[in-house]
């Protein structure tokens, strides 16, 4: 009978270097690479946008790919105080968190009913992408994706309308850059046209405009580039990070302290039950 021979311990070395693997960035002494170029090279060479488009898809974007990026990063940096995300960057370092702490805090809040609304157009524009891909037109895709997107999210649509804005000042500025892109063959402008046709389908259900907002129109950006839906959100909450750092640092240099979200006289609204007492049996 033979004997088995017992196994080889793993190499240690090897499980280690296994244990994270990347695509990303290659570190050795006096070398870093990111995706493959050498960091002095990056450096002075390549903007910021550049950097995010390389280090979330690999490779360097053209010019005018890098400025329609860069133009939906300006576009939604901030949205004043009464945005969420700002007003908890603005109380968090009221209450004596670093500016780390109050970024962190803010960030946070960028779920799905603040910061989400373009992934979630993102998804939307995708499905009715696939319904054309089908062998729909544009007009019955639009139709069904819109229907279908309310039957399961509810009659909110995300990128169309606002709370606030009549008519967002920041949509029309980037569509005309969107449009510009469409005509030099940047981009195909598929994601635009559906956008435009839900907007005109919102129109006549309504019988009112519901203009595309930023999230809307940041979203047709977003797509036409490649984005995958995900990364939709997480290169707004790059953008909305510049405008809560502002923030955090203003109110860090007011020195107010335990700064709730409304003023002290405004009195809130009690719904509860009028005062009562323990039996004192």
């Amino acid at each position: 009978m033979t004997a088995t021979k017992p196994a080889s311990p793993p190499d240690l070395a090897q499980l280690c270097a296994d244990y994270w693997s990347t695509s990303i960035v290659d570190i050795h002494p006096g070398s870093i690479k990111m995706r493959g170029y050498p960091i002095q090279e990056l450096i002075g060479n390549v903007s910021f946008p550049q950097m995010i488009w390389l280090m979330l898809r690999g490779e360097l974007p053209s010019g005018d790919e890098a400025a329609l990026l860069e133009a939906a990063l300006v576009a939604s940096v901030d949205h004043g105080p009464h945005a969420p995300s700002i007003a908890i960057s603005r109380m968090a370092t009221s209450c004596g968190l670093p500016i780390n702490g109050a970024m962190a805090s803010a960030l946070n809040a960028l779920d799905d009913v603040h910061g989400g609304a373009g992934q979630q157009a993102v998804e939307l524009y995708a499905d009715i992408a696939a319904r054309m891909a089908a062998g729909g037109t544009l007009e019955h895709a639009v139709e069904a994706g819109v229907d279908a997107f309310i039957a399961t999210h509810g009659k909110y649509l995300p990128g169309f309308g606002h709370r606030f804005h009549p008519v967002d000042p920041r949509a029309g500025r980037l569509l005309a850059l969107v449009d510009q892109r469409v005509e030099n063959g940047t981009i195909e402008g598929r994601y635009a046209a559906i956008a435009r046709a839900i907007e005109a389908l919102l129109r006549a259900r309504k019988d009112r405009p519901v203009p595309m907002n930023i999230d809307g129109v940041t979203a047709v950006i977003y797509a036409e580039l490649g984005f995958a839906p995900e990364l939709a959100r997480g290169v707004f909450c790059l953008s909305r990070a510049v405008g809560i750092l502002a923030h955090a640092w203003e109110q860090r240099g007011r020195g107010e302290r335990n700064k709730g979200p409304m003023p002290r006289q405004i009195a809130y609204a009690y719904t509860g039950a009028p005062e009562r007492h323990l039996d004192p049996a």
